[in-house]
């Protein structure tokens, strides 16, 4: 076992419709790294035992829903983004224990810039569940001095505002079907894949910058095409997934999500070119 290549996957339950296996490879490819990447379904209840039976040939782990705030919890650190959503996407393994990392806070603002909006002063985010609280972050790292959170249970979105002030962004708490909106630089979605707001879509889409939609199955969404009537653009998450794969990584390989990898440029275009063939 001395001699065998590092391991890591992705977690999570459901687990078969996961794209990070086919856009790890893509990247150990290009760096010319003999690394396995697999998947596997766990569930929150088991997830502290599996993590426990790894051995010495694991490097780390992506991880996806149900897992994110179990594995918070499991971590024996905490990097900003986790520290601030309470919620980790990323394990690297150490000897220590797990380090936890938020990379979907990253992935989002790289996004953003990537959609066009690099300089954006007020966001709306849409939803008031872990997404959002990821959002609010990316939001403010993107730049933003002002979020609009719209909810359906706005009580919901208390814990939003108060880390806001933690981040010293201006965070304001709305229903999400009322009427009275003013204009923003851009929305992000961070709502159930399917969710139709009906007339109450069109009246956020007249007022919204582009939006970048969380979801990227069953794409135009409901969201999407009433950002398409509305003649704004809007873009699935197939571009937050690449980029917060991206910095996992860079944690992977280096242990820091801020630093970049040899040749990164070549590694992101073999993974949006994986991406966009799956």
């Amino acid at each position: 076992m001395l001699n065998a290549p590092p391991r890591l996957a992705v977690w999570g339950d459901p687990i078969t419709h996961s794209r990070s296996p086919r856009l790890h490879a893509a990247a150990y490819g290009a760096l010319g790294l003999d690394w396995e990447y697999g998947r596997e379904r766990v569930g929150e209840s088991a997830f502290a035992a599996r993590v426990a039976e790894l051995d010495a040939t694991w490097r780390g782990l992506s991880l996806t829903m149900p897992l994110k705030q179990v594995a918070a919890r499991t971590a024996v650190s905490l990097d900003d983004d986790a520290r601030l959503t309470g919620a980790v996407n990323t394990f690297l393994l150490t000897a220590d224990g797990p380090r936890g990392f938020n990379t979907d806070v990253g992935g989002l603002a790289r996004a953003l810039q990537e959609h066009g909006v690099g300089t954006p002063r007020r966001i709306r985010v849409l939803g008031a569940g872990a997404t959002a609280t990821s959002a609010v972050v990316a939001a403010c790292r993107a730049g933003a001095a002002e979020v609009e959170v719209r909810a359906r249970r706005v009580g919901a979105a208390e814990a939003l505002q108060r880390l806001g002030t933690a981040l010293g962004l201006d965070v304001r708490i709305g229903a999400l079907e009322s009427a009275d909106l003013d204009p923003v630089d851009a929305t992000i979605a961070a709502l159930p894949g399917g969710t139709d707001l009906g007339a109450v879509a069109d009246a956020l889409a007249s007022t919204s910058g582009p939006l970048v939609d969380v979801v990227y199955g069953g794409w135009p969404t409901p969201l999407a095409q009433a950002w398409e009537r509305a003649g704004v653009a809007a873009h699935d998450g197939l571009g937050m997934l690449l980029h917060q794969a991206l910095l996992q990584v860079r944690v992977f390989v280096a242990g820091d999500p801020a630093l970049p990898l040899d040749r990164e440029d070549a590694v992101l275009a073999a993974m949006r070119a994986a991406l966009v063939g799956d």
